[in-house]
């Protein structure tokens, strides 16, 4: 690999997989999604190495690659209904996932996104809307409708837990 890309693969590639596994929903899709984001840089690494923030390049094209392989899936579903063959069923979430990771499945994406990359990738507001495309204010918004999503979600699932015990 080049100089100074072994580096940065090792510092932030389960951070990097953390966070794009929110948006994906599934771990070894977010792992697969990274991979491919470095690879990439592997190319482009003369030029990426430059950047002040060269991780900040690569999971932009990892959140990019996300959506794209969201789109393909979405639309791939849309056709297989349209052609009238059954889906196989969702199986039913693990019951040793973690409550947050639970919770978060149940975040409109945008929510997500806006969460994973503030309060996962410690991006400041102004900046995950310069990465999302988005004004400010509606990244605040996000942020802040998530955060109370979460809360609740949380506080039912603390509710559940104490009334089973």
């Amino acid at each position: 690999m080049a100089e100074g890309l072994q580096d940065l693969y090792e510092v932030s590639y389960r951070r990097l997989v953390g966070q794009v596994a929110t948006l994906t929903r599934d771990v070894p899709e977010a792992e697969d999604v990274v991979q491919d984001a470095f690879s990439r840089a592997v190319g482009r690494w003369d030029k990426i190495s430059r950047y002040d923030d060269p991780e900040l390049w690569v999971r932009t094209v990892a959140m990019n690659l996300a959506r794209s392989r969201w789109r393909r899936a979405r639309r791939g579903t849309q056709l297989l209904r349209k052609a009238a063959v059954t889906e196989s069923p969702t199986p039913a979430p693990s019951p040793d996932r973690v409550a947050l990771v639970t919770a978060m499945k149940t975040l409109p994406a945008a929510q997500r996104e806006a969460i994973a990359l503030h309060h996962l990738a410690d991006l400041p507001v102004d900046e995950v809307a310069r990465q999302l495309g988005v004004p400010s204010g509606t990244v605040k918004a996000r942020l802040s409708r998530g955060r109370a999503a979460l809360a609740a979600a949380l506080d039912d699932d603390e509710s559940a837990q104490e009334a089973a015990t």
